[in-house]
């Protein structure tokens, strides 16, 4: 049998042990990037595929008889044609939870870079500290994580992490009611006007649905606190970038900070790469390339594809239960 890994770029392999992946088949070819038009020629003759964002459609799948495995190097599945999948015998997997301590951790040093503007005075020492007259800078606001509340829309395993942290600071945290719109309403959960009109900080963790997309619009950011910060560590698209530029301009938000953009890498006139914008912190879809969760996700492939051997495939995304 033989595997492909279709983007290695996106594990950075120079950093992980492969071992136990390359122990579970004979052979192993790893491409750094493919195109789209590099696809179907890749997957030719191979057993199992490895991809992270590599898309895999319908017509791709034609192409490889011998494909029997797919193994999605991510939690996201949008990137595979599941029910061409499904239909050609052919059992997608993907893995989760890898994450959940590294991108909680970044989700607190948003929170705290929004709190204490280190970026802001980090930029600004080399040119105004040595003209200052004092010992200190104090051009931006800052402010406490304790005592403020932290509203979190999505309350999955991130989602709880991220509570957990945030009362360590000394947070008061809501929790919105699911948005699902068959979902039974959680006395427990806030509204989503009580969230906004109450909290201080307000962090993303939901997946990006029909229901989601766009869901931060200007409806959304008009109803939060005045001078509340925004804070998007899980999709791009769950944000409306052009809003969120105007509400920042308009000084109704107190900042915002994003790990995520609804196009990865941005085009150079992305609404929200502008040099004007107060209080914005950008950081490149990094909040999860930790080593360790890396490893984790790695490890998780290996998982995949050592239960698809055995005949008894895990985490299966596509419907098939046997291989």
């Amino acid at each position: 049998m033989k595997g492909v890994i279709l983007d290695s770029q996106t594990l950075k392999p120079s950093e992980l042990d492969f071992s136990a992946l390359e122990n579970e088949l004979p052979h192993w070819t790893y491409y750094e990037q493919t195109g789209p038009d590099d696809v179907k020629n890749r997957l030719r003759d191979v057993t199992v595929a490895i991809t992270n964002k590599v898309v895999i459609d319908e017509e791709a799948l034609a192409a490889a008889p011998e494909l029997k495995l797919i193994g999605i190097s991510a939690t996201g599945t949008n990137n595979v044609d599941l029910d061409a999948a499904r239909r050609r015998g052919v059992v997608v997997c993907n893995v989760s939870g890898y994450g959940t301590e590294t991108v909680a951790q970044h989700t607190l040093a948003l929170a705290l870079g929004l709190a204490t503007r280190w970026h802001q005075y980090d930029r600004d020492v080399r040119q105004a500290w040595p003209r200052s007259s004092m010992f200190c800078r104090m051009d931006y606001p800052v402010f406490d994580l304790n005592g403020k509340t932290l509203g979190l829309i999505g309350h999955g395993a991130l989602g709880r992490r991220v509570e957990a942290l945030a009362k360590a600071f000394g947070m008061r945290v809501l929790v919105a009611r699911s948005l699902r719109p068959d979902a039974a309403p959680d006395p427990a959960r806030a509204p989503l006007e009580q969230l906004l009109a109450e909290s201080d900080l307000i962090s993303l963790h939901c997946p990006l649905t029909e229901h989601t997309d766009k869901l931060v619009n200007r409806d959304f950011l008009a109803a939060m606190k005045p001078g509340a910060g925004l804070i998007n560590t899980a999709r791009g698209g769950l944000v409306d970038e052009p809003a969120l530029a105007e509400a920042l301009r308009a000084g109704r938000l107190g900042g915002a900070a994003l790990d995520v953009l609804g196009q990865e890498p941005p085009p150079a006139d992305h609404p929200l790469l502008a040099a004007d914008l107060p209080n914005l912190i950008i950081t490149p879809h990094s909040a999860w390339v930790s080593t360790e969760s890396r490893q984790r996700l790695l490890d998780g492939v290996v998982a995949n594809v050592r239960a698809w051997k055995a005949g008894r495939p895990i985490n299966v995304v596509n419907g098939l239960s046997a291989a």
